[in-house]
């Protein structure tokens, strides 16, 4: 009788105990494929966004150092002032040289727009986090000193130019405007990933031996600072 009992109350047990195991199993994967979605989605934004953006900061820029090109081969010999002539004719050189870079330098978004799509269509979840890192890389180089390098030299030599005529402030003038529009021209540039990375950033749970990978974010606002971890 004894026995019995015992086994009637382990019975007992089971049936009690194990619907709240399932249950809790079940809500586990219902969170972690919400999570999933939710990743997805931010991804979609992150690449699908960014190309939209570079396409239309390239367009612009293209036709903004177009119409300049344009402009200035015309004042350069229709002008009435000498002196503009002289500043038309530099100013073509700086307008060809922008329009190169524009037509040789292109924004990686699109491209990184593809590849996700590759990425997607497989369920390649971590090979889109490592994109995603490689594309907020390359925006961040794209807004670094390096980028200012060129223009600081074309529009440098500009003014020395214009300055060596007999105007150091119109050679001052042009060497300001002409770094004034290149930081225009960074500063318009995608910024999504690099954004979404300052979102979330990579970083590992240790519980004793278990690692767990995942992702946190940081949230300041007036009212609060917390955090954010997700796996």
């Amino acid at each position: 009788m004894h026995a019995f009992r015992l086994f009637a109350a382990l019975v007992t047990t089971l049936v009690i105990t194990l619907p709240f195991s399932l249950q809790a199993q079940a809500q586990t994967h219902s969170q972690n494929q919400n999570q999933t979605s939710v990743q997805w989605r931010e991804y979609n934004d992150v690449f699908e966004n960014g190309a939209r953006h570079a396409n239309i900061w390239q367009m612009g820029w293209t036709g903004i150092y177009g119409a300049s090109l344009a402009v200035n081969v015309y004042q350069s010999s229709e002008a009435s002032n000498p002196d503009d002539r002289f500043d038309a004719r530099v100013g073509v050189v700086k307008s060809a040289l922008a329009l190169g870079g524009m037509l040789t330098d292109r924004q990686p978004h699109p491209a990184a727009l593809a590849e996700y799509e590759r990425l997607k269509a497989s369920g390649d979840l971590s090979g889109v986090q490592a994109l995603g890192l490689q594309l907020a890389q390359a925006e961040r180089e794209r807004r670094g000193w390096g980028a200012r390098v060129s223009s600081l030299v074309v529009n440098g030599v500009a003014g020395v130019v214009i300055a060596a005529d007999g105007r150091e402030s119109d050679g001052a003038i042009n060497f300001a405007t002409g770094m004034l529009v290149n930081e225009l021209q960074i500063w318009s540039q995608p910024n999504q990933a690099s954004s979404a990375i300052n979102r979330f950033q990579p970083a590992n749970l240790s519980l004793g031996p278990m690692t767990i990978p995942g992702e946190y974010a940081l949230h300041v606002t007036p009212q609060q600072l917390g955090a954010t971890w997700r796996y």
